[in-house]
């Protein structure tokens, strides 16, 4: 589970660096990365577009693993110990701390009598 972890976190940081390397309709991030044409060739912008699918792909089924793996566990990922079982029971009303407060029937509300003094 340790190297799922570890894979995806790696495929996520590279996800994002090819992404942003990239070269957009406006350049983008991608006039910084000068040097990505001189390390890939001519063909960069190919080269990142298929790198970022793999990358993807791979993202995309690492969540999937740890997703599925998570929710068969009855513990967390990220921790060692055990999650507490989940519990339903009601707080008898002898128990509770808090004051009880009656509370009476809405009353109607009186109609408004106005009087109409100017002549």
């Amino acid at each position: 589970m340790g190297f799922i972890v570890v894979l995806h976190v790696l495929v996520c940081i590279l996800l994002v660096i090819s992404i942003l390397m990239q070269a957009g309709r406006g350049g983008g991030l991608a006039e910084s990365f000068a040097s990505a044409e001189s390390m890939f060739g001519t063909q960069a912008n190919a080269f990142m577009v298929r790198l970022s699918t793999i990358l993807a792909i791979v993202f995309f089924s690492t969540s999937l693993i740890l997703a599925v793996n998570s929710s068969k566990m009855d513990r967390s990922l990220m921790a060692r110990t055990k999650l507490p079982a989940k519990t339903t029971q009601s707080v008898p009303q002898e128990t509770s701390k808090e004051p009880m407060v009656k509370v009476s029937e809405p009353q109607p509300m009186q109609p408004l009598v106005t009087t109409n003094t100017a002549k």
